[in-house]
């Protein structure tokens, strides 16, 4: 009980005492929206919702040519601004949307690589690439993009990860967000988003019919990730029979 006493208590500016389906939803009209991973599945669904929301998209996937495939889509969704497709290390492609589009207000960590094979079957350069873009590509794009919204008290990460990891998240995120919170940038707001398996590419190995863990289209699964945005939601845990889960955290 304590342990969830300190928890909520630097959730404070994070959890609204009120229930999220009596939010309004925040305007994205002048955000500057980074998406990583936005070739394919939830993260180009993602930013063909926001396109049409007057934000300012930032376009970021190691595949150029399907990302200026979502560019092209965005730019049919209503999206008026240049989408900056580049292929770079963090640090210098922060510096270059710092530059020509200004600091990013909404960052969505959305890339991310799932390995299908038998675990002895995996060689060691695909592991160390799945720890480089599941886990270290979202410290370095938080490190290189938090700072300026520390400074204007303003800004949302969002952070895709796993349902699989609601059992071990809670000590690391606890000790961010206490910082944050006696800090006093209350304004900076976090979602996390924990799915079940998305139907995409990806995920062809996992597929499963079960009726409590359905495996969900990528369109659906942003529709629901752009209401958690809009709603300023702590946690999406989807489906919801996953919420049972956070029983034992």
């Amino acid at each position: 009980f304590s342990f969830f006493s300190q928890y909520l208590s630097v959730l404070k500016g994070q959890i609204s005492p009120y229930p999220y389906f009596l939010h309004a939803k925040k305007t994205s009209a002048g955000e500057i929206v980074l998406i990583t991973g936005s070739t394919n599945g939830t993260g180009s669904q993602i930013a063909l919702n926001f396109a049409s929301l007057g934000a300012t998209l930032v376009l970021w996937d190691m595949d150029n040519e399907g990302n200026k495939e979502t560019g092209r889509l965005a730019q049919k969704n209503g999206h008026k601004r240049q989408e900056h497709l580049l292929k770079l290390s963090v640090y210098p492609f922060f510096i270059q949307v710092r530059k020509e589009v200004g600091d990013v207000t909404l960052l969505i960590n959305n890339a991310g690589i799932l390995l299908g094979e038998k675990f002895c079957d995996i060689l060691d350069a695909d592991f160390e690439k799945t720890l480089r873009v599941n886990f270290l590509s979202q410290v370095w794009t938080c490190k290189a993009f938090l700072p300026a919204m520390m400074i204007s008290n303003r800004g949302r990460l969002v952070s895709t990860t796993s349902a699989a990891g609601l059992l071990g998240v809670y000590s690391i995120l606890c000790w961010n967000l206490r910082f944050m919170y006696h800090a006093g940038k209350q304004g900076i707001k976090t979602t996390i988003i924990c799915p079940y398996f998305i139907n995409t590419e990806f995920a062809k190995a996992f597929q499963t019919n079960h009726l409590f863990l359905p495996v969900y289209d990528a369109e659906y699964v942003a529709h629901k990730i752009m209401d958690a945005i809009q709603k300023q939601k702590f946690y999406l845990i989807i489906p919801l029979t996953l919420h049972f889960l956070a029983f034992k955290m």
